[in-house]
């Protein structure tokens, strides 16, 4: 992984650890359903953003790599294997 794909990753991690940290507040404090729901709504999104970030990162520079080296069978299983984790 990209050195600055690295911080940009870990930037998005440290916003949804605050937005963790945030629902439990929620939570604990008995917050309305809604306004709970918002925020795992936006934990969800930054998951995902961080989740979009890693798989591009292993598409245009790992999976490329093996392509290149001759690994054309163990870069299209982990492709159709991401593949099926993201249709989860």
């Amino acid at each position: 992984m990209e050195h600055h794909n690295t911080n940009n990753i870990l930037r998005r991690l440290n916003i949804a650890e605050g937005q963790i940290r945030g629902l439990r507040e929620l939570i604990s404090n008995g917050a309305y359903c809604i306004d709970v729901i918002t925020q795992t709504s936006a934990i969800k999104q930054a998951l995902s953003g961080v989740e979009d970030m890693l798989l591009e990162s292993h598409l245009s520079a790992c999976v490329v790599d093996q392509m290149k080296k001759g690994n054309e069978k163990k870069a299209v299983e982990e492709m159709i294997k991401v593949y099926k984790l993201k249709r989860r």
